[in-house]
């Protein structure tokens, strides 16, 4: 099925919590694969299903179970039916492959990640988020993010971190040519969410703009990028990602805005087909975050 890799450039955090928060509300079968350099941190702040229904609390994530016992079994080759045995299921239903819990561990993994992106991409009939962290030059990712089907990368809507985005857009597409195409998530403060969103393409589209008399001082232009909607800050809700699902969570900031963007991006990922962005142009999908449906709880949906 999908593969979408979900990373930020330098000053834009938020990516584990928007990778959970997707997942959570996604409408398809999904599994959140922590594939972050620097080491992730899924163990330390989500508890783990207990065994017998997959709903209870079953303790903490197993840090030895995961990406590294993955990487261990995976040296004669990988295949995507060997994920599953990796993998753990949150309180709730959402089923995840923890990561690395340090840069060091990082270093003597890097022939993986070519090969864990073709499994992920062979994953049916499952959708796989993969949180790629904070991306850096060269960065060893590149071989899985080839394989993705959309790279989305989060920003602020701020112009110092639109400014690093723009420049990360144009070496991820150097560097990946004939690669996946490359979408904006902005982190949205919900005070002003339309026009947060609205900013950062208004300031994409005027960098394009400049492309027709470049300016050496700006550096190469920009290639096309579409913004594809926002994630409201919600500090708050991002606190109740650490505790159990529904409740209050369903009707945070956070997940209401979570689920429009995880409706439009499966909307674009239809199975066996390349995705399709629209051009840049096009007036980015970024409602307000809306009263939630009726009965909607965010596991049920990123249950395998």
């Amino acid at each position: 099925m999908a593969l979408i890799a979900l990373a930020a450039d330098k000053g834009a955090p938020g990516v584990t919590t928007a990778a959970v928060a997707l997942g959570a509300v996604w409408p398809r079968p999904v599994l959140v694969a922590e594939c972050d350099q620097a080491g992730g941190d899924l163990v330390y702040r989500l508890p783990a299903a207990a065994p017998d229904d997959g709903d209870g609390d079953g303790g903490m994530l197993n840090p030895s179970r995961g990406l590294l016992s993955l990487a261990a079994t995976a040296r004669r080759g990988l295949r995507p039916d060997q994920i599953a045995e990796h993998c753990q299921r949150l309180v709730g239903g959402l089923d995840v492959l923890v990561g690395i819990t340090n840069a060091e561990q990082a270093q003597a993994m890097t022939w993986l990640w070519g090969p864990l992106g073709r499994a992920f991409a062979g994953l049916a009939p499952v959708d796989v988020i993969a949180d790629c962290g904070r991306l850096g030059a060269d960065t060893p990712l590149l071989g899985l993010m080839h394989e993705a089907d959309l790279v989305v990368l989060l920003t602020r809507a701020t112009l110092e971190q639109v400014a690093h985005l723009r420049e990360r857009v144009a070496a991820l597409t150097a560097e990946m040519r004939g690669g996946p195409p490359v979408g904006v998530l902005v982190l949205a403060d919900p005070r002003d969410f339309r026009g947060s969103i609205a900013e950062v393409d208004r300031i994409l589209a005027s960098a394009r703009g400049r492309g027709h008399a470049p300016d050496p001082a700006q550096g190469p232009p920009p290639p096309d990028v579409t913004v594809l909607g926002g994630l409201a800050l919600d500090p708050k809700g991002a606190e109740l990602l650490s505790g159990r699902w529904g409740g209050r969570l369903d009707r945070s900031l956070l997940i209401r805005s979570a689920r429009e963007v995880a409706g439009d991006l499966v909307g674009r990922l239809p199975s066996g087909r390349p995705l399709a962005l629209p051009p840049p142009s096009a007036q980015p999908s970024s409602p307000a975050p809306a009263a939630p449906p009726a009965q909607s709880p965010a596991p049920a949906e990123g249950r395998r």
